[in-house]
C-alpha cells in the first residue's frame, strides 16, 4: 500500500483557504529557505531558446565542484534533491534493509517503504549495523539541527561500503558550514552519496535544483535514470553564475536573520531546542495551540505529527516581519 503524501512546509494556499486571507498576505515561516533571495545573474537568451547543451551542463558541474570543494567528482545537477530521493530504492541491494537516522525529513522513509524496502528508524550512528544496504543521514538534521562530525560519517561509510552498502548524506543545510561537509570526500570510492540543495541557501527554491555527488559510475546511473535534459538551461546558467560569487556575504545575511528570529522567540519566552542557520525548532507543551494562534494571525510555521510539542520557525525577511511575529507571539510563552 502506498503511503499518503507528507504535508510539507510552504502550504500557504491551503492555510489561507482554511483560515482566510490572501496567500500573498500571509507570513510564511514554514520552510527552511533563505528569505532574502540573491540577485539573479544574467541568463544567456539561448538558455531559454535551446535545449540544455552539454557544454552548459559541463560548466555547471565544474562550478559545482569548485563551490562544494569536491575535487574527486563533478556533481550532477538534478531537478531538486527530491527527484534524487525518489531513485534511492534502486541503490538498495535485494534482501537488504535500510536505516534512517531519525526523526528527519520524512520523504526518505516514505519513498523506501513505498518501494517495499524495510526501513528502520535509528536514533544515531551507533545503531547502524554493517548489514544495512542503505543508511540515510541528514547532516545538519531537519528539524532538530543535530550534526554528526565528518570523521564519524567517514568511519560509517567505510564499514558500509566494505559490505556493499551505501551511505547517503543529505547536506541540504550544509552551505553555512562548508568545513563540516562530506562533499569533498565524494567520488573517492564507492558507497558514498552526498545530496546538496541549491535553492535553500540562495533563496531560490522555485528553481528546483540540487546536486548529487559520488563516484562517476554512480552519477552516470543517476543521469540515466533521470533522462536527458532533466535540468533546464536557465537553471544551469543561474547556478553557474551564483556558485562563483560571494557566498560569505549570503552567510552573513542569513546569520543576521537567524539572530533576529531567535531574539523574537526568546523574547516571547519560547524555548529553542534546536535548528540550523535557516530555522529554529521550538518545544512547547501547547505547540498545537500556538500553531493555531499563529495561523489565525496569518502566520504559518511548521508543525510535526510525530512530536506535537515541536514547531519549526523559518527566517523572516526583514525587521517588519520580525515585529509581526513578535506581536503574534506576545503573551503566549509566559
Amino acid at each position: 500500500m502506498t503511503e499518503a503524501p507528507i504535508l510539507h512546509g510552504g502550504g500557504i494556499a491551503a492555510a489561507a483557504e482554511r483560515y482566510g486571507g490572501r496567500p500573498e498576505d500571509w507570513l510564511d515561516l514554514s520552510t527552511g529557505i533563505n528569505p532574502c533571495p540573491v540577485d539573479l545573474p544574467p541568463v544567456d537568451p539561448a538558455a531559454w531558446h535551446r535545449l540544455p547543451d552539454q557544454h552548459r551542463l559541463a560548466e555547471t558541474r565544474r562550478a559545482a565542484a569548485r563551490y562544494y570543494r569536491s575535487p574527486h567528482c563533478l556533481p550532477l545537477p538534478v531537478p531538486g534533491t527530491q527527484a534524487a530521493i525518489q531513485l534511492l530504492p534502486r541503490l538498495v541491494p535485494p534482501g537488504r534493509r535500510a536505516a534512517i537516522v531519525s526523526p528527519t525529513y520524512g520523504e526518505y522513509g516514505r519513498v523506501l517503504r513505498n518501494a517495499g524496502i524495510p526501513v528502520d528508524p535509528i536514533g544515531g550512528l551507533s545503531g547502524v549495523g554493517d548489514e544495512r544496504g542503505l543508511v540515510v543521514v541528514v547532516n545538519p538534521n531537519n528539524p532538530d539541527g543535530r550534526c554528526h562530525p565528518p570523521e564519524q560519517l567517514l568511519q560509517l561509510w567505510q564499514r558500509l561500503s566494505a559490505q556493499g552498502g551505501t551511505l547517503v548524506v543529505d547536506e541540504a543545510f550544509g552551505d553555512m558550514e562548508p568545513d563540516q561537509a562530506l562533499a569533498p570526500e565524494a567520488g573517492i570510492a564507492p558507497g558514498l552519496v552526498v545530496f546538496r540543495s541549491f535553492g535553500k541557501f540562495f533563496g531560490l527554491a522555485g528553481l528546483r535544483l540540487g546536486f548529487v555527488l559520488g563516484e562517476a559510475p554512480l552519477l552516470s546511473r543517476f543521469a540515466d535514470w533521470l533522462g536527458p535534459w532533466s535540468v533546464s538551461g536557465p537553471a544551469l546558467t543561474i547556478a553557474t553564475g551564483l556558485m562563483g560569487g560571494d557566498g560569505e556575504a549570503i552567510r552573513a545575511s542569513i546569520r543576521a536573520r537567524k539572530a533576529a528570529l531567535d531574539a523574537v522567540l526568546q523574547g516571547a519566552g519560547l524555548t529553542v531546542v534546536g535548528g540550523t542557520a535557516l530555522f529554529s525548532l521550538v518545544e512547547h507543551a501547547r505547540a498545537a495551540d500556538l500553531h493555531e494562534r499563529l495561523c489565525r494571525g496569518h502566520i504559518l510555521v511548521r508543525s510535526f505529527d510525530y512530536d506535537r510539542r515541536w514547531l519549526r520557525f523559518g527566517l523572516a525577511a526583514d525587521s517588519a516581519a520580525d515585529a509581526r511575529l513578535s506581536g503574534a507571539l506576545a503573551g503566549f510563552g509566559s
